[in-house]
């Protein structure tokens, strides 16, 4: 990945707060054709000892976790992005040098893959993360409220993988290479769009840009 010193981003907590709140990765894993690309629901566990690794499952019939298994893999983790008109940099008055570009946040994860087909785990992995995301609901649904014949039919149904991560890796483009002025343009542009709402991207990426400006400007 092209990774820009100024685009760095090194803060392990927000690396691990960009993969919790969009944990559908993109999994490139090798093959005998090639690598493949599959989106995957990756679950990060984080052990007392500081050591994290990636859980999640595939369908049985997926043939992803059987070439997989025992390779290294990458998984990438996309967070706001958005695109960014040269019309909010205040500087397009003043020297007319500016252009279109694309804000984005992302974490890549690099680890080596081990297939994990065994049912108690797998019941632990599902029930957890049926139970992440579930919370935010009025009414969760949890794994016990459907029959357990047919929850163990489900669960021979997939098989688990487990990524232990070497390299955390995280990419913030947030208009840290203009200045001020052009940065308090682009969050104003970004949170005025039409379909801006608290909890859009680009709402999201207007107060990315504005943390960074502030963050850049501390001593």
């Amino acid at each position: 990945m092209y990774l820009p010193a100024h685009f760095a981003q090194h803060d392990t907590a927000a690396l691990h707060a960009l993969m919790a709140a969009h944990p559908l990765a993109t999994l490139v894993v090798p093959t005998p054709d090639g690598p493949t690309a599959d989106l995957v629901p990756l679950h990060l566990h984080v052990a007392d000892g500081g050591a994290a690794e990636l859980r999640g499952h595939v369908a049985r019939a997926n043939p992803l976790w059987r070439h997989a298994d025992g390779q290294a893999v990458l998984a990438v983790f996309h967070g706001p992005q958005a695109y960014v008109t040269p019309s909010w940099y205040p500087s397009k008055a003043r020297h007319g040098k500016v252009v279109p570009t694309w804000n984005y946040t992302m974490v890549q994860a690099r680890g080596t893959l081990h297939a994990v087909d065994d049912a108690p785990w797998l019941r632990g992995l599902v029930g957890l993360l049926t139970d992440v995301h579930e919370a935010p609901r009025a009414q969760p649904w949890a794994v016990d409220d459907a029959p357990d014949d047919y929850v163990q039919q489900m669960l021979r149904a997939i098989v688990g993988i487990r990524i232990p991560l070497a390299t955390l890796v995280g990419k913030w483009k947030v208009s840290q290479n203009r200045d001020e002025s052009d940065r308090a343009g682009v969050a104003l542009g970004l949170a005025a769009e039409p379909a801006a709402t608290p909890s859009s991207a680009g709402w999201t990426m207007a107060d990315l840009v504005r943390d960074t400006g502030r963050s850049k400007e501390t001593p």
